[in-house]
């Protein structure tokens, strides 16, 4: 119970968002395989913004272990290492379930490609009692389709769980005119339209991502996943990463 004299707590911006998280997040320093250093951060970073109030639903990548768009293997189809890819989430899905919940918050890991034993099978109305219920739903196996990028995917889920914002977790702060790691005068937007991220060229998240974000009016906030804290302050109303779309625009 507050005391007299604590400052009011800060409602979140957001009910409801979409976080999409790399495989990158769930290895060791280099981004492969599995670490329980990256896990134990991530879930923590993810339980500490679900105190909040917040209903999360989380899309991971597998890029950790198996990224089926580079897989070049003799006699092996991209629709085949592309599923492979796609099971490589569920692998990154199951492992985050067990971090989170030994934190003690109730997850449940839904997937597209259809695996009983391990996973319930993604149904979006499930999948949104889940949230409703205050539970952290992991959506994994990506769309269930080869061809399909992780981005695609998270803003396909938003979209249908109707989440207010796709969060990207990445390496960097934000959004910037140039690449930052090149360019020591790097200027990083605090806002920008989808327009602009078209006509800048500037890597978002895949074209089909952004295209149907931009269509079906869902923002996106690019910020970095590995600075402690970053996704409360965030959810917090701070200038946390780089808004892109229709909020920047005055839309919404």
């Amino acid at each position: 119970m507050p005391r007299r004299g604590d400052p009011a707590p800060v409602a979140p911006r957001w009910k409801r968002i979409l976080l999409k998280v790399s495989g990158e997040a769930f290895g060791d320093s280099s981004g492969r395989g599995l670490a329980s250093s990256g896990l134990v951060v991530l879930a923590r970073e993810i339980t500490a913004a679900h105190a909040l109030g917040v209903e999360i639903a989380v899309v991971n990548g597998g890029g950790n272990i198996l990224r089926g768009a580079e897989a070049k293997l003799d006699g092996v189809t991209r629709a085949t290492a592309d599923t492979m890819g796609m099971l490589a989430t569920v692998v990154n899905a199951l492992a985050l379930q067990d971090v989170i919940e030994s934190q003690g918050v109730t997850t449940r890991v839904c997937s597209a490609i259809e695996m009983k034993s391990v996973a319930e099978p993604y149904i979006r109305r499930r999948a949104m009692r889940h949230l409703e219920k205050g539970r952290i739903v992991i959506l994994a196996g990506g769309s269930g389709h080869p061809y399909f990028s992780t981005d695609t995917t998270a803003a396909l889920r938003g979209m249908e769980i109707g989440a207010q914002v796709l969060l990207k977790g990445t390496k960097v702060d934000g959004v910037y005119d140039k690449d930052p790691k090149r360019s020591s005068d790097a200027v990083r937007f605090q806002h920008i339209s989808f327009e602009d991220v078209y006509a800048k060229r500037l890597k978002v998240m895949d074209r089909t991502a952004i295209t149907m974000c931009q269509e079906n009016q869902l923002p996106i906030v690019v910020f970095d996943m590995g600075v402690a804290g970053n996704l409360v302050r965030l959810l917090q109303g701070e200038d946390v990463g780089t808004l892109v779309g229709f909020e920047a625009e005055g839309h919404r």
